[in-house]
């Protein structure tokens, strides 16, 4: 109403427009959430460094983008450090690792079709935002219903509990200021610094997560290349 937003009207150009960022963003949540069932989250954080190199080799591919032989090294170390810190790992499970790579490939992909799209006529940042989350309902809701957590959402029983809600809610919000931030990141820049940006908070995690929820296993090999990345 204050003509602070502006996208284009929903139609079927819409579709063509956004495709496929929609599936692409469903592959990234159901990919992600499987990877993370049996893997630490250090080693969680380590194997998500492959999407920084992922995501040079689609923006080269896609976009046509050239990068200066500084930035080729800097993200081979990142990789480097993520393989010495994966070949010690004692709790290795191969289905969270096949899931965390296809993750790695989601989120590469979401990341420079995001750059992308964001040059097509009519859709902007905004539109982006908007339809990409309004068309990703649909799939989303039939996976919940084949998966069965849709009924396992209806069924909780804090639905009524002050403190969820409230915490559910701040979930929520910050679920939109994180997608606003990523499409607001890749507007100003390139996929690959989004990624590169993304990633550093994973610095704290990896730390924090040796500590917290008592499932990494320390090796001096592991923690050398956890401090290479």
């Amino acid at each position: 109403m204050n003509k602070t937003v502006h996208f284009q009207d929903f139609d079927r150009s819409v579709l063509v427009k956004i495709f496929p960022l929609p599936l692409l963003y469903v592959g990234n949540h159901i990919t992600g959430l499987a990877s993370t069932k049996n893997l630490s989250l250090p080693m969680f954080t380590v194997l998500r460094k492959f999407t920084i190199l992922m995501t040079m080799i689609m923006e080269a591919r896609i976009l046509g983008k050239s990068f200066p032989n500084r930035l080729i090294y800097s993200v081979l170390a990142i990789v480097f450090g993520a393989l010495v810190a994966a070949s010690p790992d004692l709790a290795f499970d191969a289905e969270s690792y096949l899931f965390i790579l296809l993750n790695d490939v989601f989120t590469a992909a979401s990341g420079v079709f995001t750059k992308k799209k964001l040059g097509v006529e009519g859709l902007g940042k905004y539109g982006i935002l908007f339809y990409n989350a309004f068309i990703i309902v649909i799939p989303t809701l039939l996976a919940s219903v084949f998966t069965g957590d849709l009924h396992k959402a209806i069924s909780y029983e804090y639905w009524f509990n002050a403190a969820f809600v409230s915490c559910f809610l701040i979930s929520c919000i910050m679920g939109f200021v994180l997608m606003y931030s990523i499409v607001l990141c890749s507007h100003y820049n390139s996929a690959l610094t989004t990624t590169v940006v993304g990633a550093i908070k994973n610095v704290a995690v990896a730390y924090v997560g040796m500590f917290v929820g008592g499932d990494y296993l320390f090796s001096w090999t592991n923690f050398l290349g956890l401090n290479i990345w």
